[in-house]
């Protein structure tokens, strides 16, 4: 709930990597200003059938260090290669939100996605485009929300004022998403430290190859009130592009970040596609 102003006995710390479960190999990918704890409640839920590793990206609160000012998403992709090479996963079954599903299609084209869950992905348009400088500029105008909230005493960055916020921008439904989970998005926000290298590396990122000739099965998961990268304008090329049998699916009244608020049905949706490929596999 996202009542109540006292701190938790224990205010959230960095995670490199959440590493649990056992069976099928399932990467969990992680949002812009996010990090693993995001994915907590889904990998609880996934851990009983899928072996579930959800690293930190580069420059992320808990990720690895930024080396220099520019990064991409190659560069990202590139670290969660030898994350995934250091565990022995030449493929693996990959779900990814905003950021994370971009990266996700990166990594599908390397071959390393036996299939992928986009939720909410990132990256629908091209470069340069007036989509592109929306979704920054719309990055830029929280830095300095995110500058305040590094000086300001804990009682007001964690209040229950700051966390309905951020509860607002993320959810459709802030009552669902748990304190936890909302401070530690809070902590992400103010910890990330890839934030203004990725804005201004952002203007010369290549954009997405079309999406046409990805052979890695597909389900997209557009998010009903995505209040962040809204669907009708940056769901269109995914919608266009990707295979006819890519999954299309619109998920009701759920915001930009649905693991924080609807963890079983996000659950639920990666499992049926990766269950719905190993039927497929074991057929051929």
């Amino acid at each position: 709930m996202t009542s109540g102003t006292a701190r938790p006995t224990a205010p959230p710390a960095p995670i490199r990597a959440l590493h649990t479960g056992s069976g099928e190999p399932l990467l969990l990918l992680h949002g812009f200003m996010m990090s693993p704890h995001c994915w907590e409640q889904v990998a609880q839920r996934m851990a009983g059938h899928c072996e579930v590793f959800a690293p930190a990206f580069t420059g992320h609160w808990g990720g690895p260090e930024l080396d220099g000012w520019f990064i991409d998403i190659s560069a990202l992709a590139d670290r969660i290669e030898d994350q995934l090479d250091e565990m022995g996963w030449r493929t693996c079954h990959i779900a990814g939100n905003s950021l994370g599903g971009w990266v996700g299609f990166e990594l599908a084209r390397r071959g390393r996605a036996r299939t992928l869950t986009a939720i909410a992905p990132a990256g629908g348009w091209q470069t340069p485009s007036t989509l592109q400088l929306r979704v920054g500029l719309k990055f830029l105008s929280l830095l300095p929300l995110v500058e305040i909230g590094k000086l300001l005493p804990d009682a007001i960055t964690y209040s229950g004022l700051t966390r309905q916020a951020v509860a607002l921008l993320l959810t459709k439904h802030p009552e669902a998403a748990s304190r936890a989970g909302l401070e530690a998005a809070i902590t992400s926000a103010l910890h990330c430290k890839a934030m203004i290298p990725m804005l201004v590396s952002g203007l010369r990122f290549p954009a997405l190859e079309h999406l046409s000739t990805l052979r890695t099965p597909v389900r997209l998961l557009m998010c009903e009130n995505d209040r962040v990268i809204p669907n009708r304008l940056y769901a269109r090329r995914f919608l266009e592009e990707l295979p006819d049998s890519a999954d299309r699916i619109l998920v009701h009244d759920v915001g930009h970040v649905p693991m924080l608020e609807a963890p079983d049905r996000i659950a639920t949706l990666i499992a049926e596609h990766v269950y719905a490929s190993r039927t497929r596999l074991r057929a051929v």
